[in-house]
């Protein structure tokens, strides 16, 4: 008998739904989950933040690069923002914006399912924000007002490009440029 059939059905031509980007999300899921439930919820997110911080350099140093540009502006920021989200099957859009902030909404969470009850996994999208803004414009404050991990309907993101008193009196995070 062939080491792949078992009972005349091929392992090979089961309905496994098991490929390459599933695995991954579920292996990020999984250690996401061992990391909250072994150190808890806020040492995770700080774990999980230098990996968004990595990415975040990576992402920013790519576009920057496929620009020509050593910095982008508030609107080049904004749209890769968008562009990195939906190349990763985010479905952020924008809501609103000002001098101050842009608001973005998303329908679909790029972790999609595997990001329920894993809050920390949200820190990718703070880091990656927050460090390219950051990057580019020398200040952000990233506030995730609602997320899908914690079970709201859809994601309500605000970033911040300066210090006002709504930044101050939101509850998020902040970042820094601190070489220039």
């Amino acid at each position: 008998m062939n080491i792949s059939e078992h009972n005349s059905t091929k392992i090979a031509d089961l309905n496994i739904p098991l490929e390459r980007d599933v695995f991954s999300r579920t292996l990020i899921r999984e250690l996401a989950g061992t990391l909250q439930d072994v150190i808890g919820l806020k040492e995770s997110e700080g774990f999980i933040s230098i990996v968004g911080k990595n990415i975040g350099e990576w992402i920013n140093d790519t576009y920057k690069s496929q620009l020509k540009q050593t910095k982008l502006s508030r609107e080049q920021v904004i749209a890769v923002l968008i562009d990195l989200k939906t190349r990763i099957n985010g479905e952020f859009r924008l809501l609103e914006q000002d001098q101050n902030k842009v608001v973005f909404k998303n329908r679909q969470c790029p972790f999609e399912d595997k990001v329920i009850d894993r809050e920390c996994m949200c820190m990718m999208t703070s880091n990656v924000f927050g460090s390219i803004t950051a990057n580019n414009l020398g200040y952000s404050k990233v506030v995730l007002e609602e997320t899908i991990a914690k079970g709201d309907k859809e994601c309500k993101v605000i970033v911040h490009f300066n210090r006002t008193a709504e930044s101050e009196a939101a509850e998020g995070r902040e970042y820094f440029n601190l070489v220039g």
